[in-house]
């Protein structure tokens, strides 16, 4: 059986960022931005988190995040859980270009 070790997400690279503001994308629609709070083997926490989904305006999701990233993140969530299995990338805040 391929079982990961206890402390699995010790090692996960993602660990590295939390306490900072990253960016979720899916494939769909939905983008997560917010802090980075816990990683999970199955799924990550965000809090002070924007669920935003690009069906619901008419900006592409590098035009919103390029927002983002200059007015700050449009918090609608207190804390949210994101299953991993969703998440297609993900990235600082800080890293995205304008």
């Amino acid at each position: 059986m391929d079982t990961p070790p206890p402390n699995a997400a010790t090692h996960d690279p993602l660990t590295r960022w939390i306490g900072q503001k990253v960016v979720l994308d899916t494939q769909g629609p939905l983008i997560y931005i917010g802090t980075l709070a816990a990683v999970h083997a199955q799924a990550l926490v965000l809090c002070d988190a924007d669920v935003h989904d690009c069906h619901d305006s008419r900006s592409s999701k590098e035009f919103y995040l390029a927002q983002t990233r200059i007015v700050g993140v449009h918090v609608n969530r207190v804390e949210v859980i994101i299953q991993r299995t969703v998440v297609a990338s993900a990235s600082l805040l800080e890293a995205i270009l304008a």
